[in-house]
């Protein structure tokens, strides 16, 4: 039986390639645009999936563990902390906690009817991205922020099905071998999100700790543009006038000190 092949394309698949899959009995091989091999998944025994070296297949860089409950990622690799992959609800929906099993949950995959919707930073974050199967089964469409939100990548299928990976334990594989590394996702240069097929533009790039929308004004707020007082967005900067002094006021300067040695013999006297 040959290996299937699947095809990763960044944004729609008019977009370019940017990885290759082989996926065999063995395991899966991740290739670049170029072909040149760059990540190695080989299968174990009882449910278990190794990372290999690429150059060095007996150095294991990863270890994953299947059973009834989810998954556990093993790192051996420094500085790197584990992850833990829990069914909920029935299974249908995967909990990811960040440095072991009793970690905090990092993000959630939840299985809909349509896709799956991949929620960032705990229970209740926002929709980080959705996978949309879709219909002829083989491709997998990856959109960012929601079922209606710009493209992020296209996986097309050959030689396997792409529902083979819309049940949850098949889905964690499915995860693993096709996430991006830090160096892959700034080759392809992240900050500029892909057009997609329903013509939505490029995006702003979002903080996850700072607000980077608009300001919102109060009703009774004017602001002057063109000449015109209108009702609009607050960017003017207020300036905090020095002490309690008003700001139309200049401050008084404060009498200077004098020297010792300026001091007279009869001021010290005085007590002046």
């Amino acid at each position: 039986m040959a290996d299937a092949v699947i095809t990763e394309f960044a944004g729609t698949r008019k977009g370019p390639i940017t990885r290759f899959y082989q996926y065999g009995r063995e395991g899966i091989r991740v290739l670049d645009a170029a072909k040149n091999l760059k990540r190695l998944y080989l299968f174990g025994p009882s449910g278990m999936m190794t990372e290999r070296n690429p150059t060095n297949n007996e150095k294991i860089l990863r270890r994953f563990i299947f059973d009834e409950n989810g998954m556990l990622e093993e790192t051996f690799s420094f500085g790197r902390s584990p992850r833990t992959f829990r069914y909920e609800n029935g299974g249908r929906q995967i909990a990811v906690r960040e440095g072991g099993q009793y970690g905090a949950v990092g993000k959630t995959f939840t299985f809909d009817q349509n896709g799956i919707l991949e929620t960032a930073w705990g229970r209740e974050g926002e929709i980080e991205r959705v996978y949309i199967f879709e219909a002829g089964n083989d491709a997998i469409t990856e959109r960012t922020g929601g079922w209606y939100g710009p493209v992020r990548r296209t996986i097309v299928f050959e030689g396997i099905e792409a529902s083979v990976f819309r049940e949850p334990e098949a889905f964690l594989q499915f995860a693993v071998f096709s996430e991006r590394g830090e160096e892959e996702e700034n080759a392809i240069h992240p900050d500029v999100v892909p057009e997609s097929d329903y013509g939505a533009g490029v995006s702003p790039a979002r903080s996850r700790y700072a607000f980077t929308g608009k300001r919102s004004t109060p009703p009774d707020t004017i602001q002057e543009t063109g000449g015109k007082g209108e009702k609009g967005e607050d960017i003017r900067i207020d300036f905090i006038p020095d002490g309690d002094a008003p700001a139309d006021e200049p401050l008084h300067e404060k009498p200077r000190q004098k020297k010792s040695s300026e001091i007279s013999y009869d001021e010290r006297r005085s007590g002046r």
